[in-house]
């Protein structure tokens, strides 16, 4: 990207203050929970465990150590169809939800995992059951039926002798969060505008002699100094190490003409991802090799962008999608577009090579994230460019979410 594009970005997002939130965000969390029980109402059940921390905070938005809580089961949220949410915490800290208008009661959670418990986890596992278990029967009307997103055969097991019927939670949270409100919509937008504020520190850092990691930790220092959280990925490699897609960042000196790509999967401001890719060349002579599999991601991208519109099917977009040539087929995206949120999600839309052993139905609708993937290597000379664009589904198709420039000037 040239100085006058890196200026235009500069104007676009202007002097970054998110000390207060844009929206009211009782009004998000309530829009969400509503939405999580809608599903319920749908599937008949009567209410939800969520131990998965995304749901977590999708379903409630209080957190705590969010990314620690997620290696264990710590830490869980009970959502009564008709009845209460019960945050279940990692410890006695009721500070933490303090204002949260979506939490009815808060309690510490009866931790039954090996670390905690060592060999008083099944002692620990029936306790944790009990109290599920007077839950739904208190709660649920009659019905027994609950769903969890995730959890332990320990933890499942002495709720399956109470009688409790399992069902599959994953189902119920990702079709709720797939639609975003417009509040919603506003607070994804900050985390995007904070994304590509550490792409173009990332951008003017990229100088040959600086490694990958140092590098990748220019968008990690601009996140958390501006509010967001955290990165699920290292996805940043360079020159010999583009191709083919899915090298982490390392300790590789970046060389002048080095093809340098990568995947932000920035979790930013309120808890919203923002996921976009970019590819650039360490210096400003990029070969012609470059410049042709970058016209050819750049294509891919922009035709798959424009085609997309509310009630298409999935099936439908997987067969209007770009084509792409054979000679990148065998090392093309895994994903040709997915779901965006507080992570990745729902939807999944397959290529058109997969839609028979991976592809599954279901409609494009209005203000639902989504992904756009493209992933373009070469054999030739080694190296991969990787493109992608975040967009919002409005009644007249797809609308950019991501504005950080492309280098058209290689075009």
């Amino acid at each position: 990207m040239n100085l006058s594009q890196q200026k235009i970005v500069a104007r676009q997002h202007g002097a970054m203050e998110f000390s207060d939130a844009p929206v009211d965000l009782d009004s998000v969390r309530r829009y969400r929970l509503e939405r999580v029980r809608q599903q319920l109402r749908r599937l008949d059940y009567a209410g939800i465990l969520l131990f998965d921390q995304i749901n977590c905070r999708y379903a409630c938005d209080a957190t705590n150590m969010q990314v620690w809580c997620s290696h264990y089961e710590t830490r869980c949220v009970f959502v009564a169809t008709d009845g209460p949410l019960i945050l279940f915490d990692y410890g006695d800290y009721p500070h933490l939800a303090e204002g949260i208008p979506t939490i009815d009661e808060y309690r510490v959670n009866t931790s039954f995992y090996y670390f905690s418990a060592g060999g008083r986890s099944a002692e620990k596992a029936e306790q944790f059951a009990d109290t599920i278990s007077d839950f739904v029967a208190t709660h649920g009307g009659g019905n027994r039926r609950l769903a969890i997103d995730r959890l332990s055969h320990v933890g499942c097991e002495p709720l399956i002798r109470r009688g409790i019927s399992i069902h599959d939670g994953l189902e119920v949270m990702e079709l709720a969060r797939a639609i975003k409100s417009d509040e919603e919509l506003i607070l994804m937008q900050k985390s995007i505008d904070v994304c590509e504020e550490g792409i173009l520190s990332m951008r003017k850092a990229l100088e040959p002699g600086i490694t990958e990691n140092a590098l990748w930790a220019k968008l990690h220092e601009t996140n958390i100094s501006m509010g967001g959280e955290w990165i699920e990925t290292r996805l940043l490699s360079s020159g010999p190490r583009t191709f083919p897609w899915f090298r982490e960042s390392s300790m590789r000196v970046i060389r002048e003409g080095d093809m340098v790509s990568f995947d932000t999967d920035l979790i930013g401001l309120y808890g919203y991802c923002a996921d976009m890719s970019r590819s650039w060349v360490c210096g400003d002579r990029p070969t012609d090799e470059q410049r042709r599999i970058y016209a050819y991601a750049y294509e891919q991208i922009q035709h798959n962008v424009a085609m997309l519109k509310p009630g298409m099917t999935f099936h439908e977009a997987s067969r209007a999608a770009w084509t792409i040539p054979e000679e990148f087929s065998m090392n093309k995206y895994s994903s040709l577009i997915h779901g965006i949120g507080l992570a990745d999600e729902y939807p999944g839309i397959k290529h058109i090579d997969k839609l028979e052993t991976h592809g599954y139905e279901g409609v494009i609708e209005e203000n639902m994230t989504l992904c756009i993937e493209s992933y373009i290597g070469s054999e030739r000379s080694g190296e991969g460019v990787k493109l992608e664009e975040q967009v919002v589904i409005t009644r007249d198709g797809a609308r950019l979410m991501t504005r950080y420039p492309f280098e058209t000037d290689w075009l």
